[in-house]
């Protein structure tokens, strides 16, 4: 079970599951540890060490009470890797968990020894404003209730509507998906547990407001800096964090691969056709550099 841990930078939220190569998980915003726990669904745990955490200002982690910036959270990971006692690891960053893991690899490059940073935000990024019925869904605890209410009973329809607020795809191009995704149970799974951790309100909005004030803030991540390999996986069709992310990115960083997902929203790495053939390319990266 998770439980808070004391580093010398504070508190953080984190459980390890598993036995291998360690890998420092980092979700998106909002998220939480339970996001941080359904990315890992593909790996194997008897190979990898996974290490899931709520990020600063999500659920029992709190933000630096002095200055809750991207620089900050990286040095809480690298103190909380130091209180776990893994001198290094291997990161696995989705969507909003990019900037502190680029962050990482800059100011302690030698903790870091491969990532897989998953459509992931590279650069300034300026949240959308939320319609009413978003804001009604993603930031109540009555909408907290229905994604819940949808995942256990009509998940066909949770995946529909996560594909078109993830995605530009419409007509028969995301009816193709979808069918796919709703004939691999595991596909849906994901979707279904990750709808439940995308709140902005209750414990995840401190979160989530200090991300949207960070990332709209970021002159440069030092891009340029990050000496780890990276394998960058985005969807062409990604509405979420656009595939200009993931390309700025790659142009950058000087030892980089870019997969980029033909028809993919910003769940392809998890819910796509050709999901489980790139996830077999992440675990292998990660059995490379360990």
């Amino acid at each position: 079970m998770e439980k808070c841990t004391q580093t010398a930078r504070g508190p953080v939220e984190v459980e390890v599951v598993g036995t291998g190569i360690p890998v420092l998980v980092l979700h998106g915003s909002p998220g939480g540890i339970d996001g941080a726990r359904a990315m890992t669904q593909f790996l194997d745990k008897d190979v990898f060490c996974c290490i899931h955490l709520s990020r600063p200002g999500y659920c029992k982690t709190p933000l630096d009470p002095i200055a809750p910036s991207i620089d900050a959270e990286a040095d809480l990971l690298a103190a909380l890797l130091d209180t776990l006692g893994f001198p290094r690891v291997c990161v696995l960053a989705w969507s909003g968990g990019g900037p502190p893991a680029y962050r990482l690899a800059v100011r302690h490059p030698s903790r870091i020894s491969a990532m897989v940073i998953i459509a992931a935000i590279s650069s300034s990024w300026v949240a959308s404003k939320p319609h009413l019925s978003e804001r009604i869904m993603f930031g109540t605890s009555i909408g907290e209730w229905l994604i819940k209410y949808m995942a256990t009973h009509n998940p066909e329809h949770l995946v529909e509507e996560a594909l078109k607020g993830e995605g530009s795809l419409r007509g028969k191009k995301l009816h193709a998906v979808i069918q796919h995704i709703l004939a691999h149970p595991a596909q849906v799974k994901l979707i279904a547990d990750t709808a439940r951790t995308i709140n902005i309100g209750g414990e995840r909005k401190a979160g989530w407001q200090n991300d949207v004030k960070n990332y709209a803030d970021i002159k440069t991540l030092e891009l340029e800096c990050v000496s780890c390999p990276v394998l960058l996986v985005h969807g062409d069709a990604d509405s979420d964090v656009l595939p200009v992310y993931s390309q700025y990115a790659q142009a950058r960083l000087p030892n980089s691969e870019l997969i980029m997902m033909a028809r993919g929203t910003h769940v392809s790495f998890y819910a796509h056709q050709e999901a489980e053939v790139v996830q077999e390319r992440a675990r292998q990266r990660f059995r490379e550099y360990d």
